[in-house]
């Protein structure tokens, strides 16, 4: 693994700790939490990322109240359900879907930063939207 790789892990990491606990309905005390954030220095202190993670808490909420849960507006993408690919490879997993472009496309119509498609796609992956498994992997058919 390349280093540049790992630090970006540890990185994510680091921003995972500093945001637990983190409550979209707290956005008042934003001013706050950014500089704490921008002086942790186990994560990249990109001032435009710190801030767009108050601007999707507040998106977030005016999505939840739009919707009854985010649950419901996001799933929405994927009809509902996870989509049951047959990836053969790890070179036929795609970095993006048509599917993650509508979203990347309907969330920054609402307001949302860096959403783009890679990183929709990405969170669809982790979520259980898609099942990207190759079909040699055990964990597939646990997830069908």
């Amino acid at each position: 693994m390349k280093w540049t790789r790992v630090l970006k892990i540890v990185s994510l990491l680091a921003l995972a700790a500093a945001l637990i606990g983190f409550a979209p309905a707290a956005t008042q005390a934003a001013p706050l939490a950014q500089e704490n954030l921008l002086q942790n220095p186990g994560i990249v202190r990109n001032r435009l990322k710190v801030q767009s993670a108050v601007i999707n808490a507040q998106k977030f909420l005016d999505v939840k109240e739009e919707f009854g849960s985010f649950d419901r507006f996001i799933w929405q993408f994927v009809d509902g359900g996870p989509v049951q690919n047959k990836r053969r490879s790890m070179a036929d997993i795609p970095s993006s879907t048509p599917e993650s472009d509508a979203m990347s496309k309907e969330l920054k119509r609402r307001g949302f930063k860096f959403v783009g498609s890679t990183i929709c796609y990405a969170h669809m992956q982790a979520t259980g939207m898609v099942n990207d498994h190759t079909t040699d992997c055990f964990r597939h058919e646990e997830l069908r």
